[in-house]
């Protein structure tokens, strides 16, 4: 069976997919797999001889319903799928999957849960955990009646022959949404109390950046890893750490996908609305529902209240450096 699988984004979004695309292709010897995405994300995939990645540019060639259309014939001319699973379930995606469906190609589409998700925010329906994120891609995959068990990880190869004289720890600050940042203060005083340990910073943009600077001027232990290297390259040196430490981000997912215990720190959010680190639970760090019966208070972050944004800002202020300590000495 040939599938086209669609994930545009977000960064640590295409890093859960990946974990499905490389359980279905481990479960399944006869699928071949066409991941189509930006081209950034091509780094996040095995190579495969069942698997091709698709870079799609939608910010030009690809762009709007012409480019869509444009890109819809490209895929048909080049590959032979029996169908199309759309992993996003956006707009641009909810049209890709027009244009196959008339030329006769069976599409399927993940449920995001929504509804539930915000009947669970609002109190509406009692508060247990909801289906992760990556059993909800899987799930379209059943539909196609494939094999979808999930194994433990990594599920990333990669290199893993990266020299070093110390234990390393990874610390990645910075969120889309600065309702999940801990605190740049606090990020400092915990480094004071690591000086055994290596600590690599990541992170992207210049603001980030500068901010790691800054840091990396104070601390002779640290190492800015943000801004130097590919994306292929920060995931070898993540597969080479002893531990990352992370807010709700992108880079719990990337430590996560290479099979390197991550430590998460929530705040506004909660894993048991889909987006908690695979085989990490046990080392997520949060104020207690029962303390703090506010949370969550937003599903991605985004506040759009003063209630919220207080909600958000006291679980974080709450989470003290020596709970994260603590938290350290028990993962390593």
């Amino acid at each position: 069976m040939n599938i086209l699988v669609i994930r545009f984004s977000a960064l640590g979004d295409v890093a859960l997919a990946s974990i499905a695309i490389e359980t279905i292709l481990r479960a399944n010897p006869s699928v071949k797999i066409w991941f189509l995405s930006k081209p950034f994300h091509e780094p996040l995939f095995n190579e495969d001889k069942r698997f091709q990645f698709i870079g799609a540019d939608l910010k030009n060639k690809h762009k709007g319903l012409v480019g869509l259309r444009k890109l819809t014939k490209e895929i048909l001319e080049n590959t032979q799928i029996d169908a199309v699973v759309d992993l996003h379930d956006v707009i641009r995606t909810k049209i890709l999957l027009h244009f196959f469906r008339k030329k006769g190609v069976p599409v399927y589409s993940f449920n995001k849960g929504r509804k539930e998700k915000k009947k669970m925010l609002n109190g509406k329906i009692p508060f247990t955990k909801l289906t992760h994120s990556v059993n909800r891609y899987l799930n379209c995959f059943q539909e196609l009646g494939l094999n979808t068990s999930l194994k433990n990880g990594p599920w990333l190869k990669t290199n893993e022959n990266i020299n070093k004289t110390k234990k390393q720890i990874g610390i990645a600050p910075f969120t889309a949404h600065k309702s999940k940042e801990w605190g740049f203060e606090k990020i400092s005083k915990l480094i004071e109390q690591l000086t055994e340990f290596e600590i690599l910073l990541f992170g992207g943009g210049e603001n980030e950046i500068t901010k790691l600077n800054q840091l990396s001027e104070k601390n002779s232990n640290c190492k800015v890893i943000a801004g130097k290297y590919s994306l292929k390259d920060e995931l070898d040196i993540i597969s080479n750490l002893d531990l990352m430490i992370s807010m709700d981000s992108a880079n719990m997912h990337l430590a996560t996908l290479v099979g390197i215990k991550v430590i998460s720190i929530w705040g506004p959010t909660h894993h048991y609305l889909g987006f908690g680190p695979l085989m990490n639970e046990d080392l997520i760090i949060e104020i207690n529902r029962k303390e703090m019966p506010c949370r969550p208070c937003s599903v991605y972050g985004k506040i759009t209240s003063s209630k919220q944004e207080k909600c958000a800002k006291k679980a974080m202020n709450k989470i003290s450096v020596d709970t994260v300590l603590s938290k350290i000495n028990t993962a390593l």
